[in-house]
């Protein structure tokens, strides 16, 4: 069975379906059973070409949303004496090719429907439009799996029989935006170049400032996606990075974009990020970093947010301009349940040349790791510094 395929395939026949009359909730249900349908009868490799017994070769996506239709006009039925529905029965589409048509920013502002909260239309956006299973959008809101499952659920029940014809606003969909790449850039799913792709698109229908700083963000973060890793998988730290083999195209162009964003004078928490990620690839290497301008947009970021995770880099980025001890005195501020405090400690006691501690930080910090990947690199730190304690 071809994942990518139908991962692709799904938000534009969700579209389909909404736009058909079928409450959101009902037809992300019958969506889902049409997959598993098509995991039960197409075939195993869906290569162009091959005589596979079952798979619809010249159009996927028109058996999707004809076996999707016939799945919700199946649960309408069966609930018709409460939902009143009965009408849609005779208005099954015939089988045939779908329109090509790209759906899925349209249903990102569909999602945010102004009947739900911003981080609750996020999450349901997340789950059903991005892909993200409920653990990885837990992780990324910083909450217990549970915890979100109940939002989710509750956010699926709040737009239960609503029509999707009021869009919800732009900052909520910049928001959805940034944290699909994010878990794209970071995470188990690959993700960052669709939510690049949706930007640009966004970017392109939309004169906002902050739509073009985000654009810019995912450009500078993005250009240096081929040296966060060692060849072995093994995570590379910034500082460590081979410089020479970050994308210097996509760092022009988020430069670019970037300072025509800021240059109409209305700072958001997107143009700042970028703002440090530009600085951050302006440095031929690391030791000529600008700490102290970076510092000063954490400030301005702390001021639009006044997020702890961004506390949390900022008393990084204070470590590097005015000393370890400032970082860390930066640091004992902030909650020590935070994830990755514990990381932060480590690096800055290492900076401030206390190993035993550092040590033993990164050996904490590598249990509470949200991967695996920096679980290994945590506890490669931890090692190397015990290497280097005397005996």
């Amino acid at each position: 069975m071809n994942e990518v395929l139908l991962r692709s395939l799904t938000p534009s026949v969700l579209g389909i379906l909404v736009r058909r009359g079928a409450d959101f909730a009902a037809a992300e249900d019958a969506v889902q059973e049409a997959l598993v349908e098509a995991v039960r009868v197409w075939r195993a490799d869906p290569s162009p070409g091959s005589p596979g017994e079952g798979y619809p070769l010249r159009d996927p996506k028109g058996w999707l949303v004809t076996v999707a239709w016939r799945k919700f006009l199946d649960a309408t039925r069966a609930d018709t004496a409460r939902r009143r529905r009965e009408d849609l029965v005779e208005e099954e589409p015939a089988p045939g090719p779908a329109p090509a048509v790209d759906d899925t920013l349209q249903l990102y502002f569909l999602c945010a429907h102004p009947s739900l909260t911003p981080s609750s239309a996020v999450a349901l956006t997340l789950r059903a439009v991005g892909g993200l299973t409920t653990r990885q959008i837990a992780r990324a809101y910083l909450v217990p799996e549970a915890t979100m499952a109940q939002r989710i659920s509750r956010a699926k029940r709040t737009v239960s029989g609503v029509r999707f014809d009021q869009p919800g606003d732009v900052a909520t969909v910049l928001r959805v935006l940034y944290l699909v790449f994010n878990e794209g850039y970071s995470g188990d799913v690959d993700l960052a170049a669709e939510a690049i792709r949706l930007t640009r698109q966004l970017a392109a229908a939309i004169d906002h400032p902050e739509v073009a700083g985000l654009l810019a963000l995912m450009l500078l973060h993005h250009a240096r996606r081929a040296t966060r890793t060692a060849p072995d998988g093994s995570l590379v730290s910034l500082a460590e990075q081979d410089r020479g083999r970050w994308d210097t195209a996509s760092i022009a162009e988020g430069v670019t974009i970037l300072q025509a964003a800021l240059a109409r004078d209305r700072l958001g928490e997107f143009q700042a990020q970028a703002a440090i990620a530009a600085l951050h690839a302006d440095a031929p290497t690391a030791g000529e970093t600008d700490w102290v301008q970076i510092v000063e947009w954490y400030d301005e970021l702390t001021r639009l947010t006044d997020s702890p995770v961004v506390r949390l880099n900022r008393a990084v980025a204070v470590g590097e301009a005015d000393g370890p001890r400032a970082g860390l005195a930066a640091l004992a501020a902030l909650k020590d349940s935070l994830p990755r405090h514990t990381a932060v400690a480590a690096y800055l006691h290492e900076r401030d040349g206390d190993l035993t501690t550092a040590a033993r930080l990164y050996a904490e910090a590598a249990q509470k790791a949200p991967n695996l990947a920096e679980r290994d690199h945590l506890t490669r730190q931890a090692a190397r510094l015990n290497a280097r304690r005397p005996h």
